[in-house]
């Protein structure tokens, strides 16, 4: 019983930074989130993309999966390709009492006058629109043509059929309590989380560099963020 709770605690550690940050509006924006590639706020990711994160501790290097998670590995190489996340802050980082992620992205971070009470806080401004963007949750199964959107799920069969999942290493969008409210933070597992699958949408996992991953501390910083290879 103390076990499960404790994993509960964890889990909403992905999210509680957003939490703070979360306006009425931000979460009136988030209800008409456009969902799936047509109707995509950012260019979809057709097949993989690789990306090269410098950070203070090493570097990192990414393989991002457009086939199973289009909308949401689009969204990241589209901030990647902006420059969104350079210079940002690693501003969560939990290895106690167990190994669970390592958090960052949040672009509001590398901005010299953010406190650092307000990191965590922030999204992704679109400068055509001066809107935050939004990404649905975006879920897919084997066995199905296209990804399930806005939907959680905690059924075993459904989590059984995932095709990406929250293994050690994997990359995924943090988000607040709504489902489609990610938009450019996201996490690193440091161990199998299956507590998370159904209900965060992993989109990648490192490929070299997970020992980095293993050093770093709040507070270190995402240099540099390069697309490797043509991507979108």
């Amino acid at each position: 019983m103390q076990r499960s709770i404790l994993r509960t605690l964890l889990s909403l550690a992905v999210c509680l930074p957003l939490l703070v940050g979360c306006s009425q509006s931000n979460k009136a924006s988030t209800a008409s989130v456009p969902m799936g590639c047509s109707q995509a706020s950012s260019p979809c990711l057709q097949g993989k993309a690789k990306v090269e994160l410098t950070t203070t501790r090493g570097v990192v290097k990414l393989e991002l999966d457009g086939d199973a998670a289009p909308v949401t590995a689009g969204n990241f190489v589209d901030l990647v390709k902006r420059g969104a996340y350079d210079g940002t802050v690693f501003h969560r980082v939990i290895r106690e009492p167990v190994p669970f992620v390592v958090q960052g992205g949040d672009p509001t971070s590398s901005d010299p006058n953010t406190s650092k009470s307000q990191y965590g806080t922030g999204s992704f401004v679109d400068p055509d629109s001066g809107q935050a963007r939004f990404i649905p949750l975006e879920l897919s199964y084997q066995n199905e043509d296209q990804p399930r959107y806005s939907r959680q799920s905690t059924n075993p069969s459904d989590l059984q059929q995932l095709k990406l999942s929250h293994e050690r290493g994997a990359l995924a969008m943090a988000r607040s309590q709504s489902p489609d409210s990610a938009s450019a933070q996201f996490y690193i597992a440091l161990k199998p989380l299956p507590e998370l699958d159904g209900r965060y949408a992993v989109f990648g996992r490192v490929t070299d560099g997970l020992d980095v991953v293993d050093t770093i501390e709040q507070d270190d910083k995402l240099l540099k963020a390069k697309l490797l290879t043509p991507g979108l």
